[in-house]
């Protein structure tokens, strides 16, 4: 019969069909979504290159759920207990009752930005410690850790089960014999090693363990692409740690391909500890649906210091990219020098334009990043932005004493931020993610000497020596780049 002989025809044509429609549905409801330009066009990309694969990939990394609000809020004390907060101080800045704090009247542009963006609330009394290395951050917390008395909050990307991770959990299981409250969220895709007897064995200790997000066919395959890179610890309420360095011995001992991993954290004590708590009570709803409202996690403290905090927290489950937004106004309202480390450099267009402007009105903008990456495609990716950075006079580092981890940025000696956001789409658009923002002129001071002493230990990438690289590298990098919104 006819259909017979012609069924293999007949099976293409149908697939065919089946896959234009499939397409083209995706890039309706792209469109409808109003996405960046760069973003969509990227997936259409990757929809033509890779056919039926494309489709797979971009229902497991391709979603976009902000507007969906992955975490809610609504209805939480917590979060109307701090909106309340922002808002007033919303309302004191606007009527200028702080207009005899210095600092503040310099600052109020990012100050009030990051009050509307994410209700990110401004503390005092603070005390900040830079922690310039793996060494210094474990060495600090597991002091601190060794002290707790009511609870330990822990939350990271990467856990790892080595000799630091293990130290650690070694301390946590004794701290909860002692009755400390020890609550603990990891990554489910950065912490994929650790298997299900390690979650059961915390747990027979007493230890309140979960994973973030589970990458569980069918629940949560579709939100893959959406994880959560914080790092941050809050020991009863009084201090607090938060960075880029997660629980690896790479931190500390480095490895043979990369070398030492470069990175850096802060510890903090004061009130900018109950904006911590904050974050990690969200996160902590979400995992495990129980609230932390008690006033036992958010103590009164007596001033600590005297620095001036503001953390701000950004994901798909916040209206705007605050930590983003931050960085933005950090660079265009520069006069003097921005300095930046970021192990990945993948700007979306407005921070690119940023850093392009900042550089070309006279400002000293420097960017410190890896020569080598632990990541192929996206150091392809990193490559492909310095000609165009360096045409407009931003000046760019190759770190040569190992791999660059950091995520810092300090500015004109008053402003510095420290977190767990690099410089690219994921952090900006996709990941839950954590910041500092710490206004104060001493700290900045000992930011920027960190930043002297990391350039010291770089090479200054010269333009008219990068121009030489052969074509075949630079067409791989301009390649990467099309898909630097989806790395």
């Amino acid at each position: 019969m006819w259909w017979s002989e012609n069924l293999e025809s007949i099976i293409y044509t149908v697939l065919l069909s089946a896959h234009l429609i499939s397409m083209l549905m995706v890039i309706g409801v792209m469109i409808m979504e109003n996405r960046n330009p760069l973003k969509s066009l990227s997936w259409i990309l990757v929809l033509l290159l890779l056919p039926g694969l494309g489709i797979v990939l971009y229902v497991f990394f391709g979603q976009n759920f902000r507007k969906e609000k992955i975490i809610s809020r609504k209805g939480l004390k917590n979060h109307d207990y701090i909106s309340n907060i922002a808002h007033a101080q919303t309302k004191a800045l606007s009527e200028s009752i702080w207009s005899n704090d210095d600092i503040i009247k310099q600052m109020e542009h990012i100050i009030q930005l990051q009050l509307n963006n994410s209700d990110s609330v401004i503390t005092y009394g603070n005390k900040v410690t830079l922690l310039n290395n793996g060494k210094e951050k474990f060495d600090s917390l597991i002091e601190e850790l060794q002290k707790a008395k009511s609870f330990i909050h822990l939350q990271y990307y990467i856990f790892s089960q080595d000799k630091i991770g293990n130290t650690i959990k070694d301390i946590l299981i004794q701290k909860a014999k002692e009755g400390v409250k020890v609550r603990m969220i990891v990554d489910d895709v950065g912490s994929w090693e650790l298997k299900k007897n390690y979650f059961k064995e915390l747990r027979s200790k007493g230890i309140e363990i979960y994973s973030f997000l589970e990458v569980r066919f069918p629940i949560f395959t579709s939100k893959v692409n959406y994880r959560n890179h914080r790092k941050i610890v809050i020991i009863d309420g009084l201090v607090g740690f938060l960075g880029g360095i997660n629980v690896a011995d790479r931190y500390i001992n480095g490895g043979s391909t990369y070398g030492i991993w470069r990175d850096t954290h802060i510890k903090v004590e004061g009130d900018a500890v109950n904006s911590l708590q904050y974050i990690f009570s969200l996160d902590w709803y979400f995992v495990s649906r129980k609230e932390l409202a008690d006033s036992k996690y958010f103590p009164d403290k007596k001033p600590a210091g005297n620095k001036l905090v503001q953390i701000t927290p950004s994901g798909p489950d916040t209206d705007w990219p605050g930590i983003m937004m931050g960085f933005f106004k950090i660079i265009t309202t520069a006069k003097k020098y921005v300095y930046l480390a970021t192990p990945y450099l993948m700007p979306n267009e407005s921070m690119l334009m940023a850093l392009k402007t900042a550089a070309m009105g006279g400002v000293d903008v420097r960017v410190l990043i890896p020569e080598k990456s632990d990541a192929y495609i996206t150091n392809l990716s990193t490559m492909s932005y310095l000609k165009e950075l360096m045409l407009s006079d931003v000046k760019i580092y190759f770190y040569q004493k190992g791999f660059i981890h950091s995520k810092v940025i300090v500015c004109d000696d008053i402003v510095s931020s420290i977190g767990s956001a690099n410089m690219d789409f994921r952090s900006f658009e996709q990941n839950f993610e954590v910041t500092a923002f710490i206004y104060d002129e001493d700290f900045a001071k000992e930011v920027k000497e960190t930043f002297v002493d990391d350039f010291a230990d770089s090479q200054r990438v010269i333009l008219a020596e990068w121009r030489k690289r052969p074509i075949k590298q630079k067409a791989k990098e301009s390649f990467a780049r099309l898909l630097s919104p989806l790395l």
